[in-house]
């Protein structure tokens, strides 16, 4: 008696650790594809807000105007940062990269003095630069505005790309999670089949018969959300550690977002996924249990 109870005993457990094991590792699979599509949207932030145009002006303007004009161009709600650089700051520039300044060849500096200006994300994009195009040449001191039209388009069609990929193996692995789960939890209740029908013959509501498996599971997606948070956890020190700098594309208030969710997915699948087991089980004749 005492071995057959410590048999059930060992059996129970690690039925519920192979549970809580298999949910943990599909919960896992998809914190990495939200922590991915966080990264990406922090990316893709950093990429648009880093793209600079060139507001050039004209030869005449004093510092004092470019100063006013600076301030003005910084208090806009599309405008990041403002940086000005002198003739004599370009032609450095340009000494650098060409190992020899335009004055020694020409005997003048050709260049002009720019606002480098950077856009703050939501408005770098074709439709958004065309109206801050028109806005800035209202400026009475600019000369022309350069800036790659074609990048700009190149890197918004890309992350709209990256956006849409992830969006749909975020909703797949959804799918595969919610069947997978299901399974291994269908596999724990169809050991508890008759158990079910004997409630059943004695007048349990499907309700009452139905609570101690939701709590059980739910406990079981507890466990498993905490240990795919953990798992989690454990990849972004390793990638920490590899990549330098890794940490930065996420805030913490993204990972306490990304570990919020595990851990209601992981309560509320185990949950869903256990009303329609048991209720497979009440809704099942005497004569089937056998033969399935």
């Amino acid at each position: 008696m005492t071995e057959n109870k410590k048999f059930t005993t060992v059996s129970f457990f690690n039925s519920r650790l192979t549970s809580v094991i298999s949910i943990a590792l599909v919960l896992f699979l998809l914190g990495l594809i939200f922590l991915m599509g966080l990264m990406g949207d922090t990316l893709s932030r950093f990429v648009k807000e880093n793209i600079t145009f060139s507001v050039v002006l004209k030869d005449n303007i004093r510092e004092a105007e470019v100063k006013r004009m600076q301030k003005r161009l910084e208090a806009e709600p599309f405008i990041k940062s403002a940086e000005y650089i002198s003739k004599e700051q370009a032609s450095k520039e340009l000494e650098e990269e060409l190992g020899e300044r335009p004055e020694t060849f020409l005997g003048f500096n050709p260049l002009q003095a720019s606002l480098e200006v950077k856009l703050n994300s939501e408005y770098a994009n074709p439709d958004s630069l065309q109206l801050i195009e028109k806005k800035i040449k209202t400026y009475t001191n600019v000369s022309e505005l350069l800036y790659r039209k074609d990048m700009m388009e190149i890197v918004n069609d890309n992350m709209k790309r990256i956006g849409i990929i992830l969006l749909t193996l975020a909703v797949v692995l959804m799918i595969i999670s919610f069947v997978l789960i299901s399974n291994t939890i269908r596999l724990l209740i169809y050991s508890k089949r008759f158990l079910i029908h004997t409630m059943k013959l004695v007048g349990a509501t499907p309700g009452f018969i139905r609570r101690p498996f939701m709590i059980y599971n739910m406990v079981s997606g507890l466990f498993a959300a905490i240990l795919a948070i953990l798992m989690l956890m454990g990849a972004l020190y390793y990638l920490q550690q590899e990549l330098s700098g890794f940490i930065d594309l996420l805030n913490t208030d993204a990972l306490l977002l990304v570990f919020a969710a595990v851990l209601i997915l992981g309560i509320m699948l185990s949950l869903i996924a256990t009303f329609f087991a048991v209720n497979k089980y009440l809704r099942m004749g005497v004569d089937k249990l056998y033969y399935i």
